[in-house]
């Protein structure tokens, strides 16, 4: 682990741009588990009679706005603090060995830590927005709001900024990441894998010096990284020295 520890301190210091791709692992090592995880999925279908899949959608949202936000509120909104990766991320970023931090995750804990280049792939719980004026409402009037969040302007239903499964990613977010991806020298999974079906279209575009993986899961893929240490984010970041 030593060995591995130094190896990933001189390559992050020799790098002139890193990118760091963070995954449902960095929730998972905070005891939050994503909607599709297993840990979650049964749980879901036995209290709601139906799965994420079906009422975290668009669909849901247009035509079943109540149950939609019921969900929402209790199963996705959650108050969850920035956690030790996302700190040692901001710590990175200030000594300049970091460049950039692409996330899966809608609850901005690198930016709550202190990082500044973000790219949140899924959007984000704090970003919500009437669709037909654009004002803005922050989270907490999304979670007082009774029953379904309305515009107080137009009085139609609020938008969460989030992506919802089967939406299309925004075009302009995904030439965005995969430019910063083709600029790095390194590039750190953390808390996900080659194959993640979120990443691995922007790993292909990583042609840079080392790719390295930190994640508590062993994948088939990892043979092709140039470093893999299994164990949390939290408990690899935390001992580089920033």
């Amino acid at each position: 682990m030593e060995k591995k520890l130094d190896f990933l301190k001189r390559i992050l210091k020799e790098s002139n741009y890193t990118v760091a791709l963070c995954g449902s692992g960095m929730l998972m090592e905070n005891d939050y588990y994503p909607l599709q995880s297993q840990e979650r999925a049964y749980e879901i279908e036995s209290k709601y009679g139906a799965g994420a899949e079906e009422m975290f959608t668009s669909a849901y949202y247009n035509t079943r706005p109540e149950q939609f936000f019921q969900f929402y509120r209790t199963e996705v909104l959650r108050n969850l603090g920035p956690g030790e990766s996302a700190y040692a991320l901001a710590r990175m970023e200030k000594a300049g060995d970091i460049q950039c931090v692409i996330t899966a995750n809608v609850y901005e804990m690198a930016q709550r830590a202190g990082c500044s280049h973000v790219i949140n792939l899924h959007g984000s719980i704090y970003d919500n927005k009437c669709p037909r004026c654009g004002k803005a409402y922050d989270l907490d009037y999304i979670m007082k709001s009774r029953k379904v969040p309305l515009c107080e302007k137009c009085k139609i239903t609020i938008r969460p900024g989030v992506l919802l499964y089967g939406e299309m990613m925004d075009s302009r977010i995904v030439e965005t990441s995969t430019r910063e991806v083709e600029k790095a020298d390194v590039l750190l999974l953390l808390g996900t894998s080659m194959n993640s079906y979120v990443f691995q279209t922007y790993v292909r575009y990583f042609t840079g010096k080392y790719l390295v993986i930190i994640h508590k899961n062993q994948n088939i893929t990892d043979e092709k990284a140039d470093l893999v240490i299994y164990d949390h984010p939290k408990n690899v970041l935390t001992q580089l020295g920033y």
